[in-house]
């Protein structure tokens, strides 16, 4: 009888998180922290760990993530496991292409809020990234709504101003 080791190979993890801010923000910590229990209950060995700490979800280039991605194509794990899609992708159609990626790879996907893995039908993760998609619109809309109330009442918005500072005052202060 052959060792179930030898002819089932353990898949290989790679771990995706992602925070928008760096100052005083959420942390990586939580995401990373069930990211690294989900992989210790299947028994999935840690091959990668991608964290974006301070990059949005909607900008073009994530360094981590484009280090996942390269190191997809080489082949460094067999599974890629995030918190959440909006952690991961920033529209449906880069969802989408990142998943056909792994596919077209052999590489399984799973997020861990939405409960989904590849196993399950595109259909459904064209639904869930739309879903996620929009809870990412909403959030910037309430965002500008709440910034135009308080623009409404009075309330100033952004960095305060620059001071311009007369030539006479430039010259003071650097004497000083």
């Amino acid at each position: 009888m052959a060792d179930a080791s030898l002819t089932h190979p353990k898949t290989k993890a790679a771990i995706y998180a992602r925070v928008s801010t760096s100052n005083n923000g959420p942390s990586p910590e939580m995401q990373l922290r069930e990211l690294h229990e989900y992989c210790k209950r299947r028994d999935w060995p840690l091959s990668g760990e991608y964290v974006d700490v301070g990059i949005s979800g909607s900008r073009e280039k994530r360094p981590e993530l484009d280090k996942l991605m390269a190191d997809a194509h080489r082949r460094r794990f067999d599974a890629v496991v995030v918190w959440k899609f909006d952690r991961f992708a920033r529209s449906v159609s880069h969802l989408l292409r990142a998943l056909e990626t792994f596919k077209a790879l052999g590489i399984e996907f799973v997020s861990l809020s939405e409960q989904v893995d590849t196993s399950t039908r595109k259909m459904v993760f064209t639904v869930l990234g739309a879903v996620a998609e929009l809870e990412r619109s909403l959030i910037v809309e309430r965002a500008k709504a709440g910034m135009r109330n308080a623009r409404a009442k009075g309330k100033r918005i952004g960095r305060p101003p620059r001071i311009h500072l007369s030539p006479e005052m430039r010259k003071i202060i650097a004497e000083a």
